[in-house]
Formats: C-alpha cells, sequence, structure tokens
C-alpha cells in the first residue's frame, strides 16, 4: 500500500464524515483578457463603438474646408481687375466731386484734380488698392504687399502733378497710424488662420485614436477663432470708422462705402471656425476614442453598441442588449 499524500489523506477523512468537498474560489477574468474581449477589439466593433467620434471629426474638418474657401476668397480680393473678385473689397472710396458743389467753380475744380491723376474711385483689399473712374472701370491695381496698409494720403499725392498737393482733414490723418496698425495685424490674423485650419482639417482624424489629441487640436482650433474673429471684427470696425470719419467732414465731397461682400465672406469664415473648435473641445470630454475601448474604460459604450458581442469588466459580463432590457 502506498503513502497517501496529507492533502488526500485529509480529503479522505472529511468524506468520511460526511462534509463535502469545497472547491477553492476562482479569481474573476481579467476585463483585458477573454474570447469576449478578443471580439470587441476587432476592427467591426472598434467601428461601431468610435462612429460618434468619426462622425464628429469628419463634420468638423467640413466646417474648417468651408472656412478655408471663404478665407480665401478674402485673401485674393481686390488683388486685381477680375468679374469675379472686382467687388471684393473692405472699403471704398469717391472722389468723383471731391469739391463740393457749393464751391464756386467746383466742376472746373474736379475736373482739373482728374486730369492731374486723381480718380472718381479708390478701393481696398487685403493685399493692395485698386483705383479707376466710374465710366471706364478699375484702371491700376497696384502689386500686392505683405503687411499691407492703404495710405490715402501717400496714394493721392504721389497721382497728383509734381507740386501738387491734398490737403485732407485733421481726423483723417489722426487715425492712419491706427488704420496701419489695424492693418497690418489684419493681416497677420488671417493668413495666421487659414494655415492653421488646414493643419486641423488634414490632422483631425488623428483624433479618433486618443482623447488626448483633443487636448492640441482645441488649442489650435481655439487660437485659430481667436485670430479669424479678430481679424474680422479689425476690418469691420476700420471700415465703419472710415467710413464715418470722412463723411463727417463738410470740407470734402468724399463718399465712403463698405464691401458688403467682403463683411460676409469674412463672418461666414469665422462661423466655420467657430464650430469646429466646439467640436475639438467637446471631444476630450465625449465619444470614445479607439484608445478608451480597447483599454476597457468604455465597455459599457460598446456592449450598447454592439448587441451582439458580451464585455466582461471584472467578474462581472454585460449581457447584450436585448439581456438588458429584461
Amino acid at each position: 500500500m502506498g503513502v497517501t499524500s496529507l492533502p488526500q489523506f485529509v480529503r479522505s477523512r472529511r468524506k468520511g464524515h460526511g462534509e463535502k468537498d469545497v472547491a477553492a474560489p476562482s479569481l474573476p477574468e481579467s476585463p483585458l483578457s477573454g474570447p469576449g474581449t478578443d471580439q470587441a477589439h476587432s476592427p467591426d466593433a472598434l467601428k461601431k463603438a468610435t462612429r460618434a467620434r468619426r462622425r464628429t471629426i469628419f463634420i468638423a474638418s467640413g466646417f474648417y474646408f468651408i472656412s478655408i474657401i471663404f478665407l480665401i476668397l478674402v485673401e485674393i480680393g481686390n488683388t486685381h481687375d477680375s468679374p469675379q473678385i472686382r467687388d471684393m473689397y473692405f472699403y471704398k472710396l469717391d472722389l468723383t466731386d471731391i469739391i463740393p458743389v457749393s464751391v464756386p467753380n467746383a466742376v472746373l475744380i474736379n475736373s482739373i484734380a482728374r486730369s492731374l491723376g486723381l480718380h472718381d474711385f479708390y478701393q481696398v483689399g487685403l493685399w493692395n488698392f485698386c483705383e479707376g473712374y466710374n465710366d471706364q472701370g478699375i484702371v491700376y491695381c497696384s502689386t500686392p504687399e505683405r503687411f499691407y496698409w492703404f495710405n490715402p494720403v501717400k496714394v493721392l499725392t504721389s497721382e497728383l502733378l509734381s507740386g501738387a498737393s491734398i490737403a485732407l482733414p485733421t481726423t483723417v490723418n489722426d487715425i492712419l497710424s491706427l488704420i496701419r496698425i489695424a492693418s497690418q495685424c489684419m493681416w497677420g490674423f488671417f493668413m495666421t488662420g487659414i494655415i492653421l485650419n488646414f493643419i486641423l482639417m488634414v490632422m483631425g482624424p488623428i483624433a479618433v485614436f486618443s482623447r488626448w489629441w483633443s487636448l492640441p487640436f482645441g488649442v489650435l482650433s481655439s487660437v485659430s477663432s481667436l485670430l479669424i474673429v479678430a481679424g474680422s471684427g479689425v476690418a469691420t470696425a476700420m471700415s465703419v470708422i472710415f467710413r464715418w470719419a470722412l463723411t463727417q467732414q463738410n470740407e470734402l465731397n468724399i463718399h465712403a462705402q463698405v464691401g458688403i461682400r467682403m463683411l460676409v465672406f469674412m463672418w461666414v469664415a469665422s462661423l466655420a471656425t467657430v464650430i469646429p473648435a466646439l467640436m475639438h473641445s467637446g471631444l476630450g470630454c465625449f465619444c470614445p476614442s479607439k484608445r478608451d475601448v480597447t483599454t476597457g474604460r468604455k465597455s459599457l459604450f460598446m456592449s450598447r453598441h454592439s448587441p451582439h458581442l458580451k464585455v466582461k469588466r471584472g467578474a462581472e459580463t454585460v449581457q447584450p442588449a436585448e439581456e438588458e432590457k429584461s
């Protein structure tokens, strides 16, 4: 008769006294292992679980594409004489009858001013200005310049003959420095904004993989929104103030017109930048990413959107959607 091991002897003694053999408690299965989790990590399940996040990023990229289109229109507006962009300007100065009719010989003086080189109108864009006559249209557009700003004193005096000059009101001279700073800031805001929007549109799908990517995208989108909205606000304020300052002068018969089309393009681009910025900010808290699903952080979300799967969380197994209703 062989030697009986101690554990077998104890179990046999317990059975002899009528005691049942109690099995050792089993440890809960890890939520990151098992056949249910393998199914949950399948490409089809990941695609379904991150569907809301992918759709949100796709919509945000669509808004960025719209903003880029309208920002390009703002950038190329008034750069040359073309039927599509000739009416896209921030503001337009009408000097057809710069000398009021109440002044003696006003008609003669206006005709002399035109013969000296003074044009009927001047319209200002982001890169340059264009000038022309009412009966001929635009006859010249200046060369586009970086950080361009329109200096009416310099432009008007340079087009008159040697020794001739034109005196602008003191109010206009006082705001020239402000116009220069505002115009240069506006140029930088729009250029930086269109670059950031292009980067966000192209690189946006990266945010599907992890919610941590929403942090840099949220920061960049907020900066882009701030720049474009600020640029639109500066352009609107500058056009309105310039129009008001010129029309308040009774000594000169100068009319100023704000470019409505350019303002609409700017504010549509601003709105199309603010909306995706809010979306990227929200993606940091909502809509699970692929990393959330693979690490089990959003397993309940997957069980609700993948009714054919059973996802394990600790010792508990989440049943399909049909079983949850019961």
